[in-house]
């Protein structure tokens, strides 16, 4: 028999919140996370509004000196590592047996920027030794199991907005295989830069709506006008069943299904028919041994850009057909914006809070009704539904899709 694979813990830092409860209670609350861009004017791009996070002080989290040998995104990663394995109250001793598979979309492009400026202005011996290190995209993964003593496979995802997904996908498979019985998994970003801001705004992907940013990320609304950058990280903890059980671990839920599949179609677009997506979901709730009849909530995609949403919608038709009406389905991405790398692993972690707590949280600013998106998006407040098991949608640039089932603990003792 397979080696069922559960979730025992959980750690975040987003736009919403520096941990998981306040993020779950700003989700529930249909609050937004966004705002003016506070890091750098912007006022030269066109695009002045991201999901920055809040009040994180480095020095004070991890002292000066670790603050300044890593770059932003694995300083969110280790954070978020640190509430996980809290959570989880994971003993990390015997570190053989656990791994870390965390990944990011783009990595340390601050550092790079920095590096680069220095050694424009300054010349080739003012490029830190610790450039290479700090911006390699495997950094937030080798710092995770440096910081935690962790000797089990270490791997750093990079496949776009779909990393955070693939992340605790393949980590489940590395539990499977019986080659570690718990992980650390997820995603981090922190590409908030004039660099990357102009790059996305150039290629017309950003929202623009910089007069009311609360209201820019709309998915599904007719009126959506792009995604809205975000930043942060999150990592959940897996374990065997017969791991958590043995240690007597709290469990949240369990992770049932995993499916992944590309496009090979455009580096950037969408196939139009949406068939790599609905292969991905369709492998997923293959391997979880669910029918589409099980899944009561779909923790979308949702990333507010024209394409994105029309053809998400029309692949959860195809996988679900008339029961595609009886779905909740929300975006998270409406009030913390799209975190990219770490997108898929904060939607992971909104669909274990919505199984072990009965509550789904609303998609925001879901205003006038898109004919070619018609699907029930949870407009209004928060719903308790308490749904049996959810299936989690990440979609990257390039073509990568990755899709997680998860299922409710109590149904499947």
């Amino acid at each position: 028999m397979r080696r069922r694979v559960v979730v025992t813990g959980l750690g975040a830092v987003t736009p919403l919140g520096n941990d998981v409860p306040t993020l779950w209670a700003g989700l529930l609350a249909g609050r937004s996370g966004i705002g003016p861009i506070t890091q750098f004017d912007s006022s030269a791009i066109e695009v002045h509004i991201a999901g920055e996070v809040k009040d994180f002080d480095p020095q004070a989290l991890f002292g000066r000196r670790d603050a300044r040998r890593y770059d932003r995104f694995t300083l969110f990663a280790l954070e978020a590592a640190r509430q996980a394995v809290a959570d989880a109250e994971l003993p990390t001793g015997n570190g053989m047996e656990t791994g870390v598979i965390i990944g990011t979309g783009i990595g340390g492009v601050l550092t790079l920027i920095e590096n680069y400026d220095a050694l424009k202005a300054l010349g080739p011996r003012r490029v830190s030794p610790l450039m290479v290190p700090m911006m390699m995209p495997n950094a937030a993964a080798a710092a995770v199991a440096i910081t935690h003593g962790l000797r089990g496979p270490n791997i750093g995802v990079v496949s776009a907005c779909a990393t955070g997904s693939h992340a605790v996908g393949e980590a489940a498979e590395v539990i499977r295989r019986g080659q570690a019985e718990a992980m650390l998994c997820g995603g981090s970003e922190a590409a908030i830069t004039p660099l990357a801001l102009a790059a996305f705004k150039n290629m017309g992907a950003l929202s623009a709506r910089n007069d009311e940013p609360p209201r820019a990320s709309r998915p599904f609304d007719a009126g959506r006008d792009g995604f809205v950058m975000g930043e942060g990280a999150a990592v959940l903890i897996l374990e065997s069943l017969e791991h958590a059980l043995a240690r007597q671990a709290r469990i949240y839920c369990e992770l049932a299904g995993y499916g992944a599949t590309a496009d090979a179609w455009n580096i950037v677009a969408p196939e139009e028919s949406g068939q790599g997506a609905a292969r991905a979901m369709e492998l997923a709730l293959r391997d979880a041994a669910l029918s589409p009849q099980d899944i009561d909530y779909v923790n979308a995609h949702g990333t507010s850009t024209q394409l994105n949403d029309r053809i998400e919608s029309l692949a959860i038709r195809a996988v679900f057909g008339d029961h595609a009406d009886r779905l909740a389905v929300s975006s998270t991405k409406s009030m913390v914006g799209h975190l990219m790398g770490a997108a898929g692993a904060v939607e992971a972690i909104v669909c274990v809070k919505s199984l072990d707590s009965g509550w789904i949280h609303p998609t925001i600013n879901y205003e006038e009704p898109d004919p070619e998106c018609d699907l029930d998006y949870v407009p209004g407040p928060a719903r308790q539904a308490k749904p049996r098991a959810a299936l989690s949608n990440s979609f990257g640039f390039g073509g990568h899709n990755g899709c997680l089932v998860f299922r409710r603990w109590e149904e499947t003792t």
